[in-house]
């Protein structure tokens, strides 16, 4: 900690730099009010320790001259003299408290543990509304669509129901789930993210799960899963319609009763934990199908919250470039303002299939390649002369689906060229399973 202390009387200054030093804390004095303010011009403080009754500039008028500079030390009032009035007019004027002299050394210390603790809190609570903020802000919500979406985020999140989140690849669904998280009373507990559709089928039950030691050869210790991880917080299940049958049990188990058992345990664990599940497969077509129990859908789908897909929100499609220009501008140190007309109109007629991410990837590219102030047409990589992906106005290419396929086709090229043919990794890079990659890649003939 770094303390001004502030007093005409130098006897007290050099009392409280001794007994400050000892605490392990730097200080630095002033004599007066004025001395003090030049300081702070000058060094950055965490706690100021003021005297009230001083010549020239005193205690009260130094706060408020304090409140004009643009920095927030917690300031801790002293005086021989001093009224009660006196105190609570210093704690209108921004004091954080008022300790009366003569004072022990550890009456001193305690006042400023106490401002301390008072300090970490809000700086904490600050850091927790700033990044529920910025999770709000980044699901931009300009289209009527997502702003009835984002309201329905609002009501769901005090509440520990099991939310499923829909929607297609790239809609945002970890977001929406990180904004019911944060918006939640669990918000200051971990939110773990785990996709089902990612970790090998053999392992997922010990990620999910855990297991004991000697569960199977490669257990040489017991260990919790990430249900445990996610104590009191939420873990999130993306692509949960990729869990196999037997693990649909356990999760439905965990839904019903609260428990977890570990792989090889014959006991089972309480858990408190709330789940936010997504998928972007439609799970009634996948109890058709026999793929998904029916119980687990209803289980999961208490309160179901559906993302659509791009380009049924083009109204947000503006708005998202600008977003992504203003991002990726500052990181590559662009200046570049805008897009122009034409590019707006191209990106704002196309279909994307990849929905958001995939705007984002290809407004990434573009500031790459872009030299001037303003994004133009030729630098948008799905939309130059000869590329499969082209669709330069609505009725350019009359094949939605065949439309799809192409760009989908390219982007797992791209990502198999990118990996040098690592299906894993390019799974990881397109943000899919890694059954799904093999099946399109089989399908599409790569």
């Amino acid at each position: 900690m770094r303390i001004l202390v502030v007093d005409d009387e130098e006897g007290m200054r050099h009392m409280l730099s001794v007994i400050l030093k000892k605490e392990g804390c730097e200080a630095a004095t002033a004599a007066d009010g004025a001395s003090a303010l030049r300081a702070l011009e000058k060094d950055p403080f965490d706690f100021i320790l003021c005297d009230i009754k001083m010549p020239g500039l005193d205690g009260p008028g130094f706060l408020r001259e304090l409140k004009k500079l643009d920095i927030h030390p917690a300031v801790i009032m002293m005086s021989a003299y001093g009224t009660m009035d006196t105190a609570l007019e210093c704690m209108r004027l921004g004091a954080y408290d008022y300790i009366s002299k003569p004072f022990r050394p550890d009456e001193i210390m305690l006042t400023i543990r106490k401002a301390e603790e008072r300090e970490n809190l809000r700086a904490e609570n600050d850091r927790l509304r700033r990044e529920a903020a910025r999770d709000y802000e980044e699901i931009y919500a300009a289209d009527r669509k997502m702003v009835e979406v984002l309201e329905l985020v609002r009501k769901v999140s005090d509440y520990d129901t099991t939310v499923l989140v829909t929607g297609e690849t790239g809609t945002g669904k970890e977001l929406i789930a990180r904004a019911i998280h944060k918006g939640g009373k669990r918000r200051e507990a971990p939110f773990v993210a785990v996709n089902c559709g990612a970790i090998p089928e053999e392992l997922l039950e010990s990620e999910l799960f855990g297991h004991v030691r000697g569960a199977f050869t490669d257990a040489v210790r017991t260990k919790n899963g990430l249900f445990h991880e996610a104590s009191h917080g939420t873990i999130f299940l993306d692509e949960v319609g990729e869990l196999p049958k037997e693990l649909q049990v356990k999760l439905l188990r965990v839904l019903q009763e609260g428990e977890v058992r570990r792989v090889g345990d014959t006991k089972s664990a309480r858990v408190d934990v709330r789940v936010v599940a997504a998928t972007a497969r439609d799970l009634e077509e996948e109890i058709k199908k026999g793929a998904f129990r029916e119980d687990l859908f209803y289980r999961l789908n208490v309160m179901p919250v559906h993302l659509p897909p791009l380009r049924e929100r083009k109204g947000d499609i503006p708005g998202l470039v600008r977003l992504f220009i203003g991002r990726y501008t500052r990181k590559y140190s662009k200046r570049i303002k805008a897009a122009a007309n034409d590019a707006m109109d191209a990106l704002s007629s196309y279909r994307w299939p990849g929905n958001i991410r995939e705007l984002e990837n290809v407004m990434e590219r573009a500031v790459i390649l872009e030299d001037t102030d303003t994004i133009q047409l030729k630098n948008l990589p799905f939309f130059k002369k000869g590329d499969p992906a082209q669709v330069r106005s609505g009725h350019d290419m009359l094949s939605i689906k065949k439309a799809e396929e192409a760009i989908e086709r390219e982007l797992i090229k791209k990502a198999l060229e990118m990996t040098n043919g690592n299906k894993t990794r390019a799974a990881e890079l397109l943000e899919i399973s890694h059954r799904a990659l093999l099946y399109k890649v089989k399908s599409y003939g790569l």
